[in-house]
């Protein structure tokens, strides 16, 4: 085809777009019948064009991004033999949660460190436990999800105390590299909207910044989950990327943040479970498309079934179908120039700065945290969305729409899928994860 095809039309300027919409809305308005307004603030429009561009130049890694596959250490040779065959089958990184320490020379028996990343997911604080394994590993491929700041926003306590804790943390981040997590998944899955979670995002990393330096920023890493609005969750992890420069730029430094992403557990649902896999499908596209280094996909029977092989396998390759079959190997660039996207993550970004200095202006993220602001502003949020999502304005299929009546439940639950009342005192109001559909599905679980 000629190139010089297009030159026989005349360019149309976006005014000459809007007043021809104008005419064919026949009197009504276009600002009330066609700007979409969400309710973190953005506007959305029905066209966009290259003066909605930002050319936004974004620094992601060039080598793709990682499937992860995630293991929960019981048993040593047990998680060493499940790590090696997921990465036999496609797998590129592994995570590692534990609740103590354990026999790290047998977990990652015959790994090769140099080719593959590794996460460790540690729900304790021990400096000699974490520097110690650093030693073992010597590798700048692993990662150690250190973050005494998310523990007390989790549970509402430090792990030991706040003297001890930071004792503990100081000797973490002077002898290993990648030793601090924000663990931003915290905020989303409680219901803190998508400007909320980058605002806390680059708040609670600024804590860490201000307590450790400028140079600490080379250690630290992001841990997102992503919900089901998809072009704004891509968005979203671009716009913490512009968020991250801008901050370190203030304190005269550089460096690229590393993204660790998974799907959000906040919208799945414990009946018509298979939709669960349409839901982290998206979600996934959405974190390799935002520029994720490394994904971490959620089997669709989580939240009720024990960890297994069928679930685990489907999960991991629904990102093999999409690094591969799909062809978004490398795809974390994809969506520069994309006007819509662009335009998206310049609001969010900027409507997320103007949070982030309101918390510094009142004495910094974890004043706030202390002091229940934090906890109230995600509340607020969360209870709106709820409240949509009850109302039917939220919609999961086969949860609050399509229900199939005769689906049961009751005896396939091998994990409690709900919210567990916590009895222990804490020093400041946690932040709850919880599903949208809990108190629908313990209604049904009580009829069946």
């Amino acid at each position: 085809m000629s190139s010089y095809l297009f030159d026989e039309f005349n360019e149309v300027t976006p005014k000459a777009w809007k007043q021809k919409i104008q005419a064919d809305l026949k009197g009504l308005d276009y600002n009330e019948t066609l700007l979409w307004h969400t309710d973190e603030g953005i506007t959305v429009k029905p066209f966009y064009t290259k003066e909605d561009q930002t050319n936004t130049a974004l620094s992601v890694s060039k080598n793709g991004f990682k499937i992860c596959q995630s293991i929960f250490i019981d048993d040593e040779k047990v998680a060493n033999q499940l790590a090696i065959d997921a990465l036999k089958r496609g797998a590129t990184a592994i995570e590692f949660t534990a609740n103590s320490s354990f026999d790290y020379k047998t977990t990652l028996k015959n790994i090769d460190l140099a080719f593959t990343k590794i996460y460790f997911n540690f729900n304790f604080l021990s400096a000699e436990f974490t520097t110690e394994i650093a030693a073992f590993t010597n590798s700048k491929n692993c990662f150690y999800n250190i973050d005494i700041i998310g523990n007390l926003a989790k549970t509402g306590n430090w792990f030991i105390n706040l003297k001890e804790d930071h004792k503990q943390l100081e000797k973490i981040v002077s002898n290993v590299n990648n030793s601090l997590a924000i663990n931003v998944s915290l905020y989303q899955n409680t219901g803190a909207n998508i400007v909320q979670q980058l605002a806390y995002a680059l708040a609670h990393a600024n804590e860490y910044l201000n307590h450790f330096g400028k140079d600490v920023a080379e250690k630290i890493y992001f841990k997102f989950s992503v919900g089901s609005n998809y072009f704004f969750e891509i968005a979203k992890l671009r716009a913490f990327r512009v968020l991250w420069t801008s901050l370190l730029k203030e304190y005269d430094t550089s460096s690229q943040a590393h993204i660790f992403t998974q799907p959000s557990l906040r919208n799945k649902t414990l009946y018509d479970y298979n939709v669960n896999m349409l839901r982290t499908t998206s979600e996934s596209m959405s974190a390799i498309l935002g520029g994720s280094d490394t994904v971490s996909n959620n089997s669709y029977d989580s939240i009720y079934h024990k960890s297994n092989e069928f679930g685990e396998r489907i999960s991991r390759n629904q990102l093999l179908i999409l690094q591969q079959e799909s062809e978004l190997s490398e795809a974390q660039n994809i969506a520069d120039g994309t006007y819509y996207i662009e335009s998206i993550t310049e609001q969010l970004a900027e409507k997320a700065l103007e949070i982030f200095k309101l918390i510094e202006n009142g004495g910094g993220f974890l004043k706030q945290l202390k002091e229940g602001i934090i906890q109230k502003k995600i509340k607020e949020s969360a209870d709106k969305e709820q409240a949509k999502f009850d109302a039917g304005e939220l919609v999961l299929l086969g949860t609050n729409k399509i229900k199939n009546e005769e689906d049961k439940m009751k005896n396939d639950l091998e994990l409690f899928p709900f919210v567990k009342k916590r009895s222990e005192k804490t020093l400041i109001q946690p932040l709850i994860q919880k599903r949208l559909a809990e108190n629908l599905e313990q209604e049904r679980l009580k009829d069946e």
